[in-house]
């Protein structure tokens, strides 16, 4: 439903070199994975029918002759609970034997996988038993020969629902609209893995049969590979590696059952432990597809002669992508979605995270005032988060460059709704840190102004507000030329994408850089210079700017009294809200509907979905509206994956309808 597809990871105790025992768990394991996990499909070790560590017992017919037969309940299984399985098996193809991967549908067993590269080193020495499927002619057909006399006679024979069915390399299956390949263990080691040319060729999940023993760091590495491998290849990856049961004799396999998408780890199981295990994860297909379309380098590498073999999709009842137990999704989707997906939940990261960012924008303000000949930088100063931001990162750039912060030209501009609170932190702050600090009422000015064009200054309307954000602009860039220098802007991403910015008032700058920083961001950037740069004293004062409700402070408080009336959130909705639905537009590419099912699960303790669809609607309206103001946005740089400059990630016609995306939501 809305894209994903449900798979698990199983690793079954293993008795070697007992394919009846092993084929009961593995069927035990099926059923669990399809009655409790809803999965679509479910992914065994390698050789799992068998053990992987039976060494020269793979030479003995008998192992063999009884791994085959047990391939025929596995599949009857399938068949009856309507899943699709992955499974482990040596196989006997033109007196060769093969380590493969046998696909275990619904509608029978569809394809046959052989593993390609064979370690024959240190502790590995597969060539002993198996050759390689590279040997395998194109086009190959795997025929099952395995059957008991008695089947013949009875009811329900056990004969194979499709006794003959593809084998080779880079396979791909189609099932339930999704495409799928399997690599075998040190398929995915080498220097060039098979499952690069299923994704080139479409695979959006590659399932891994491995049986990899324990030796120290090796699982750490393994993870770092199987995270860089699936982000290179923009798919998901699951991974169920040999557990307990295995041999010891020289080596100690733990169980791995391991799945990512795109980078990201998305289910993990315990290591050492001697019960079976199933791990089980939502992946979105939709999101892959998305970003292997959008990132269009992705298919440059595709031949014109298709390097893979593509088994169509068997009708099974629906072939788009929907979970047996799509109707529960709602309330039970297998993968967390981050309610912050700017912001990191890991503390360690996000302290990262926010010192990169920072060094992005100071490197890139360091860049401008080069090229302006070391001009000064004229900055508005309110009180407020992202202007606090901003300042900071010109101070930030100062020291990098071993410029004065004298150079730097604070100013703030009282006005209607200044409270005390922001003036006073503003002057606060522009004092410790050291720099030319100023202040110019916009009062009189503004007052004059509204004389000149007949506004009743009583009258608090678009003209009353964004006549005082348009003086202060006025003011700071004429200050600019005065200085020879340029005016920083403030303004951030999220305000980018709502329009919530004067049209040449706070919209304008020469130069912005939070221009792609989230509101929801910005505050952990403060924070980080807080914890990181300043006394006591200034610490205090930023923790009391980022305890302050978000304002552009243009209404009179009500009464003369000395409190924030005019509050952002309650106006254009959350901003948490707003900068979830912008990274899922901008990032992910998805829908309303998608986007609605997403924070439904991401906020469901603390939104109602009336509350979610009306402000999706909101962000929609004003996101199409208010494209006018980012075609013409001054330069600044990108610093995440989400950006909205008309030069470099977001191209939009000004006058496009939101018609289409918000009917959705009605």
């Amino acid at each position: 439903m809305y894209g994903f597809f449900r798979v698990a990871a199983a690793i079954p105790s293993v008795t070697l070199a007992d394919p009846k025992s092993n084929s009961k768990e593995i069927q035990r394991l099926i059923s669990i994975a399809a009655n409790d996990y809803g999965a679509d499909i479910v992914v065994f070790p390698e050789l799992s029918l068998t053990g992987y560590s039976c060494a020269d017992l793979f030479n003995q017919s008998i192992l063999l002759d009884a791994a085959e037969q047990e391939l025929k309940n596995i599949e009857r299984h399938c068949v009856n609970l309507k899943i699709a399985a992955v499974v482990g098996c040596p196989l006997r193809f033109n007196d060769r034997l093969y380590n493969c991967a046998v696909f275990c549908l619904p509608t029978g067993i569809a394809a046959i996988t052989a593993k390609t590269y064979l370690p024959n080193y240190n502790e590995f020495y597969e060539k002993r038993w198996f050759a390689s499927g590279a040997e395998i002619p194109k086009d190959s057909i795997f025929k099952f020969s395995v059957r008991q006399e008695s089947e013949l006679h009875s009811e329900n024979p056990l004969f194979f629902s499709t006794p003959s069915v593809r084998i080779g390399t880079n396979i791909i299956v189609s099932y339930k609209g999704v495409n799928i390949g399997a690599e075998i263990c040190e398929d995915l080691w080498v220097p060039t893995p098979p499952s690069t040319a299923m994704a080139i060729e479409g695979a959006d999940l590659i399932v891994n049969l491995s049986a990899t023993d324990e030796v120290l760091g090796k699982h750490a590495y393994l993870m770092k590979l199987l995270s860089a491998h699936s982000a290179a290849l923009r798919c998901a990856y699951a991974y169920s590696s040999a557990g307990w049961g295995e041999s010891s004799t020289d080596l100690v396999f733990s169980g791995n059952a391991i799945i990512f998408e795109d980078g990201a780890l998305l289910a993990e199981s315990e290591r050492f432990l001697m019960q079976p295990q199933i791990v089980a994860a939502d992946i979105d297909i939709e999101r892959l597809r998305n970003d292997r379309r959008r990132f269009s380098s992705f298919g440059d590498q595709r031949s014109p002669i298709l390097s893979c073999i593509h088994i169509p999709e068997t009708k099974t009842g629906s072939d788009k992508i929907l979970t047996p137990h799509a109707e529960k999704q709602q309330d039970n989707l297998l993968r967390r979605v981050d309610p912050t997906p700017f912001v990191p939940s890991d503390s360690g990261r996000l302290r990262e995270h926010c010192s990169e960012i920072i060094s992005i924008q100071s490197w890139g303000l360091a860049r401008r005032i080069k090229a302006i000949g070391n001009g000064k930088l004229i900055i508005g100063i309110s009180g407020g988060l992202d202007s606090t931001l901003a300042l900071l990162v010109a101070a930030n750039t100062c020291d990098l460059m071993g410029k004065s912060r004298q150079d730097i030209v604070g100013v703030t501009m009282p006005g209607f709704g200044t409270t005390t609170r922001t003036h006073s932190n503003a002057t606060i702050l522009m004092e410790k840190l050291g720099i030319d600090a100023r202040e110019i009422s916009i009062d009189k000015a503004v007052r004059q102004h509204f004389e000149d064009i007949g506004q009743n200054p009583q009258t608090h309307d678009a003209t009353y507000e964004n006549s005082q954000a348009r003086e202060r602009t006025q003011i700071l860039m004429d200050l600019a030329n005065k200085e020879g220098g340029i005016v920083v802007g403030t303004g951030d991403l999220s305000e980018l994408a709502l329009g919530w910015c004067t049209y040449n008032g706070d919209q304008m700058s020469m130069y912005g850089v939070n221009t792609s920083i989230p509101k929801t961001l910005v505050k952990y950037l403060v924070g980080w210079f807080a914890s990181e740069a300043f006394d006591e004293e200034t610490r205090k004062v930023l923790e009391d700017i980022i305890a302050t409700p978000i304002s552009p402070e243009l209404i009179p408080a009500a009464g003369n009294a000395d409190t924030i009336e005019q509050k952002t959130e309650d106006l254009v909705g959350p901003y948490e809200l707003h900068d979830f639905f912008l990274f899922h537009t901008l990032r992910n590419s998805f829908g309303p509907e998608k986007i609605l099912f997403l924070a439904r699960n991401a906020f469901a303790e603390k939104y109602s979905e009336e509350t979610l669809r009306h402000w999706l609607d909101n962000f929609y309206r004003r996101f199409f509206n208010q494209q006018f103001k980012r075609s013409c946005m001054p330069d600044g740089p990108k610093v995440g994956s989400v950006c909205l400059s008309p030069r470099g990630d977001w191209r939009m016609p000004s006058d496009a309808s939101s018609i289409l995306w918000r009917s959705l939501l009605k």
